[in-house]
């Protein structure tokens, strides 16, 4: 069984839908939960889904070598990032490359990079006036957006769609195919 780390900075319902998801999964499990932000809503679901929870400060993160310690202490194999804003430290990508990904509301290359995120990406959409949107899954690298693409999943964009109606359509997707690449992906692991 690979134990899963999730990195989130918002409210957590990804995240809330992985650790359900692999609640009864026999190739892995989530066993902790980490925020940058002391009241992001994801600890609070985590907590009460009995998930071990840890909140670090920029400090912690970049430098001190604290989170790479915690997620040492954890076993963790494979780190996922759900609504994580920060550029994870080169340390953490060296020793978990290829085991740590990330997923973006929108198609890339389009509409990723630096403060390219919720409906921030959803107005850019919009305003291109695309035709479609979507989610992507790809590795991290030490960039924003631009670690290799795992996986696509695509929806419409009418024309009346505004940045809400497009994010519920997104949010469709992240919890329809997000847990099923982590699965795939956990389970191809050594």
């Amino acid at each position: 069984m690979k134990n899963i780390a999730i990195f989130a900075s918002g409210s957590g319902t990804n995240a809330e839908n992985i650790i359900r998801y692999f609640s009864n999964r026999d190739c892995a499990r989530v066993v902790l939960v980490l925020s940058n932000r002391s009241d992001a809503y994801v600890l609070k679901r985590a907590e009460a889904l009995s998930v071990r929870t840890f909140f670090f400060e920029r400090s912690d993160f970049y430098g001190s070598g604290r989170v790479t310690g915690i997620l040492q202490e954890n076993n963790i194999d494979f780190i996922v990032l759900a609504g994580f804003l920060w550029l994870v430290p080169g340390d953490i990508i060296e020793k978990y490359r290829g085991r740590i990904i990330n997923i973006h509301p929108a198609l890339l290359p389009l509409y990723g990079g630096r403060g390219m995120y919720g409906d921030r990406v959803h107005r850019a959409v919009i305003e291109g006036r695309e035709k479609e949107s979507g989610i992507s899954i790809h590795y991290v690298n030490n960039r924003y957006d631009e670690g290799d693409i795992i996986f696509q999943a695509r929806c419409r964009v009418e024309a009346d769609d505004t940045a809400e109606t497009l994010a519920h359509k997104i949010h469709e997707l992240e919890y329809r195919y997000f847990p099923g690449v982590i699965e795939d992906l956990v389970s191809k692991l050594p």
